[in-house]
């Protein structure tokens, strides 16, 4: 089916450098790609996604979502089944107050759980405008991102599921920095991250109240923060480099390898994400 090979998205990434609208469309129609979480809008999956090597991201290996406080009949066995060893909560600390997430459940289930705000724990604090906010996690909050990528990079780290409050953009950063740095290319990062939108429309989901619920945000959160443009993930990427030329050749792995991420632990998360393309 389109969408579940590499070369299908190989090929969608040269014809459609422009809107993304294709790529979006062929990895959205990948039959693996989100998962049917109860409770969850948000839940999918990064494989499948080539790198620059020829190779690929192995399906069930990392997963991304939005909150887990609401899992619902089901959930339980369905997680069961996907073999977690690490979950990444990039909430704040009051996040996780207001809307726990069944930590000792995932703990139960050989799962190692860890907090790391992305953000800080100020919401309030931060700008009002989404690309502002990206702004300030990338200049400001690079040592948690490259906390988040360690966690996932450790021995056993995975399978791994990242997650936040909406499961768009503190854990779309996290994830496009993972992607990026065993290879992925940036238009196939920003597609995924684009795919939020499917799953997150207020005009067809209950997404703006299950945020706004998670958060304490209340009117401060709007449909215009729900979005998703994937060019907006490729400004990410693009700041990240820049911070990433002053001292370490303007890569990902250069932004990561200045906020403590070591050579070992990319290479080990290349091993641990990364498998060969199947070929027919």
């Amino acid at each position: 089916m389109a969408g579940s090979r590499p070369e299908d998205l190989t090929q969608a990434r040269t014809d459609d450098l422009a809107g993304l609208a294709g790529l979006i469309q062929v990895i959205g129609a990948a039959p693996r790609r989100h998962l049917p979480v109860p409770g969850t809008l948000n839940f999918r999956d990064a494989g499948g996604y080539p790198t620059a090597d020829g190779r690929v991201t192995a399906w069930r290996r990392l997963f991304r979502s939005d909150g887990l406080h609401r899992l619902g009949r089901g959930a339980a066995r369905k997680l069961g089944t996907l073999d977690l060893r690490t979950v990444l909560d990039l909430r704040t600390r009051a996040e996780t107050q207001i809307a726990p997430s069944p930590v000792d459940d995932l703990a139960a289930g050989g799962a190692l759980t860890l907090h790391i705000s992305l953000t800080g724990d100020n919401l309030d604090a931060l700008p009002p405008d989404l690309a502002e906010i990206y702004d300030f996690i990338v200049d400001q909050r690079g040592t948690a991102i490259a906390a988040a990528i360690r966690a996932l990079a450790r021995p056993g780290g995975l399978p791994g599921l990242v997650h936040c409050t909406a499961g768009k953009d503190r854990t779309g950063i996290v994830v496009a920095f993972a992607l990026a740095a065993v290879g992925v290319p940036d238009q196939i990062i920003a597609a995924d991250y684009a795919l939020s939108s499917l799953y997150l429309d207020p005009q067809h989901t209950p997404a703006i109240g299950r945020v706004q619920e998670g958060t304490g945000l209340g009117g401060r959160l709007t449909a215009a923060l729900l979005a998703s443009p994937p060019e907006l993930m490729l400004r990410v990427l693009a700041r990240a480099r820049q911070h990433g030329a002053r001292q370490h050749g303007g890569s990902i792995t250069g932004y990561l390898a200045g906020h403590g991420v070591t050579c070992a632990e990319l290479t080990a998360l290349r091993s641990a994400l990364v498998t060969q393309a199947r070929t027919r």
